[in-house]
């Protein structure tokens, strides 16, 4: 989204002072040169990570076709069909992880190499793209341009920085953003919660991007080699938009609505167990987890991406005085949050009908399949093409133009791994490494199949999304705790969270695909961080689950 993260720091700039107007025009340049999926030509960079991204991009682009021919032609036991997806989806990854080629052509290359390798008609692989996902990503996007471009993102970005608790502090300005996050995630889903926040958070490194550069505070490791200021190398704003990734998913499971793997683990437990998990239920279950791993988020992300500076000492001032600079609501700043509201209020509504009439009922199911994610998005989108910001002359809020400078590119990358998701499952190839992997390791008791569920849910959720990752693991551990006379309720928990847990990959979760977009998370840095919390994360699932489990439902 690099398009639209320069037109908001552009917005409400500073007419009366020279200096801060050229500052303020400097810093949309350097923002607008943030785009990922970027070669080395257009980067500048030191000889250093120069050295380092031509060895990391030349490795992947010969290992890649390398791993797919081997895996191809090596005899597996499996069928035609899994092998070929195998060898693929290795060749995506290697491609993915080295950005050899730009990921979202990756993506693009290995669509074309499952039709070609016979994995999928043409039809079925092609098709993935018409999933609701894809246009709950377009419909934000448009939404998100507008409020970039109209200004609303800085009018939240300044109301978030003007709050008593965060004052000057850049550590508490990405935990406030982690907690308004996970609190909306536990009840509208993951991806329209980070959509919905990315252009405030783009407004809120915008401030203190401008801030730090004025007061020539923590720039040294932010400037590229060329000498300029380049605010996508800033720590911080890696550690806000992951914060803005990472506490949806971890917010998500608070709430059986909170994330589409909650609802449909849910329904798979209770129908092999017999037992109903109540919303009180599930919540009691997750919120200690929730609660521990935020925790650990904080303090591990903000090691790991720790800001250039701990104050902006006169952050306060700024933002009182551009506040005082934005004035009364303009019409188009109106029109865009009457398209925002119908959005978050249609995202919410299913939540809120769940609570009242509980998620098994006919009227949630209805209330859910008629306010589709995608279909509101694209629905609240198309008001910014009605309303209209000067009649006379026939403008409206937003025109075509502004709606083609989206990023696309991102789109593309998440539809590939709907596709790769869906023939993960269709295949029958997760179910066969899930099998093969329980046989081959004799897993027969409680805890060795819990580590299992945890394990295998997260390893699938970094390949596809987490509810495809949910609906492929929780039917193989179900059967596989039942034919070995354990009761199958914990692991099949264990498994429904393992699935949220996906953090190294853009396609591993929707939300990281938007963020990853916003070009302020180079991959390295996404697989770094998602690797650490990979990890954290299976830890306390495991010590927690079995524990909280019993508490609350009496497993036994």
């Amino acid at each position: 989204m690099s398009e639209t993260r320069a037109t908001d720091t552009r917005e409400g700039g500073d007419p009366g002072d020279g200096d801060r107007e050229d500052l303020r025009e400097e810093d949309v340049a350097d923002l607008s040169t943030g785009a990922t999926y970027r070669s080395i030509g257009e980067q500048t960079l030191t000889e250093q990570e120069e050295r380092f991204e031509k060895a990391r991009r030349t490795i992947g682009l010969f290992l890649g076709p390398v791993v797919l021919v081997l895996l191809y032609i090596i005899p597996m036991g499996m069928s035609r069909p899994e092998q070929n997806l195998l060898a693929i989806m290795a060749f995506v990854i290697v491609y993915w992880i080295s950005e050899a080629i730009p990921i979202p052509v990756t993506g693009m290359v290995g669509i074309a190499l499952c039709v070609l390798l016979n994995v999928g008609s043409a039809d079925d692989v092609i098709g993935a793209f018409g999933d609701p996902t894809v246009f709950l990503f377009i419909g934000a996007f448009i939404i998100a341009a507008a409020m970039l471009k109209h200004g609303v993102a800085r009018r939240f970005a300044f109301r978030i920085l003007a709050l008593d608790w965060v004052g000057a502090s850049t550590t508490r300005t990405v935990i406030a953003f982690g907690v308004i996050t996970a609190l909306l995630s536990a009840f509208i889903s993951n991806t329209a919660t980070v959509a919905m926040l990315l252009p405030t958070a783009l407004g809120i490194l915008g401030t203190l991007a401008v801030l730090m550069k004025r007061k020539g505070e923590g720039i040294d490791r932010a400037t590229d080699a060329s000498g300029r200021f380049d605010p996508s190398r800033l720590r911080v704003g890696t550690a806000l938009m992951l914060m803005l990734a990472y506490g949806a998913g971890v917010g998500g499971l608070l709430t059986p609505v909170g994330s589409p793997p909650n609802i449909i683990g849910r329904g798979l437990i209770e129908e092999a167990t017999g037992r109903n998990i109540g919303f009180l239920e599930w919540v009691l279950i997750a919120a200690p987890i929730v609660l521990i791993f935020f925790v650990i988020l904080c303090v591990v992300l903000l090691l790991l991406n720790k800001p250039e500076v701990k104050r902006l000492d006169g952050l306060g001032d700024y933002v009182a005085e551009e506040r005082r600079k934005l004035g009364a609501m303009s019409r188009a700043e109106r029109n865009t949050l009457i398209a925002f509201s119908t959005a978050v209020v249609l995202w919410i509504a299913p939540g809120i009908v769940g609570i009242i009439t509980g998620v098994d009922s006919s009227t949630y199911e209805t209330v859910v399949d008629r306010l589709d994610e995608g279909v509101v998005a694209v629905a609240a989108a198309s008001l910014l093409f009605f309303l209209p910001t000067n009649w006379s002359k026939r403008e409206f809020t937003m025109n075509w133009s502004d709606a083609a400078g989206i990023d696309w590119g991102t789109i593309v990358l998440f539809g590939s791994g709907i596709v790769f998701g869906g023939l993960l499952r269709d295949t029958g190839l997760a179910e066969r490494i899930g099998t093969s992997t329980a046989e081959a390791f004799g897993i027969s008791s409680f805890i060795p199949i819990t580590i299992f569920a945890i394990l295998i849910s997260i390893l699938i959720s970094e390949t596809t999304s987490n509810t495809a990752s949910a609906s492929i693991v929780v039917p193989i551990v179900l059967p596989v705790a039942q034919a070995a006379g354990v009761d199958p309720l914990i692991p099949g928990m264990a498994a429904v969270f393992g699935a949220s847990f996906g953090f190294m990959l853009p396609v591993s979760t929707p939300q990281n695909a938007i963020v990853y977009g916003s070009g302020f998370v180079p991959i390295t840095k996404m697989v770094r961080s998602g690797i650490v919390f990979d990890i954290l994360g299976a830890i306390v699932i495991l010590l927690l689950i079995p524990v909280m489990v019993n508490l609350v439902l009496g497993s036994g």
